[in-house]
């Protein structure tokens, strides 16, 4: 490959462009999902919010922007059968947030294999991390919860600023 150089912006352009078709072309399914997550922030709250009152701190509402992002990432997680934050090129977090209009500062928890929304939202609770976001200064909450075809859970929290 004679005159072409990575450290060119037309090299990285032209790599950047051929990355992105391929991404497209193997990811678009695990990228956009539809349906397929039960919305578990109904019953996550009561249990989040009590660890935020232990703390002294304000408790959390319901939040339609967050619901939506969690749900879609636990599809997505489902989907590519991977717990990850980040699934396929290009994907970003703030991205993802903006997307589903996410009030920010915000946050996301994810999990795999639980059986129950306690139990997932208690491995959030034993992570230092995952707590961290749990008593972050946040005001709203999404909780879902999606099955691969294997029938392994994956569940998603976003917190909301």
């Amino acid at each position: 490959m004679t005159g072409f150089h990575l450290s060119s912006r037309r090299g990285f352009l032209v790599l950047s462009g051929m990355g992105l078709l391929l991404a497209g072309c193997s990811t678009t399914s695990v990228l956009t999902p539809t349906a397929g997550a039960e919305d578990e922030t109904q019953a996550a709250l009561p249990m989040v919010n009590k660890l935020r009152q232990s703390r002294s701190l304000a408790t959390l509402t319901l939040d339609t922007p967050a619901r939506k992002a969690a749900a879609q990432q636990a599809i997505r997680m489902a989907k590519a059968e991977k717990m990850k934050h980040l699934i396929g090129f290009g994907d970003d977090f703030g991205s993802r947030m903006k997307r589903n209009d996410v009030a920010l500062p915000a946050a996301e928890n994810i999990a795999s294999g639980q059986d129950s929304v306690n139990a997932a939202v208690q491995a959030w609770i034993d992570s230092p991390k995952h707590l961290e976001n749990m008593l972050g200064s946040f005001r709203g909450l999404g909780v879902a919860v999606a099955r691969a075809g294997d029938s392994r859970t994956y569940w998603a929290m976003v917190l909301s600023g």
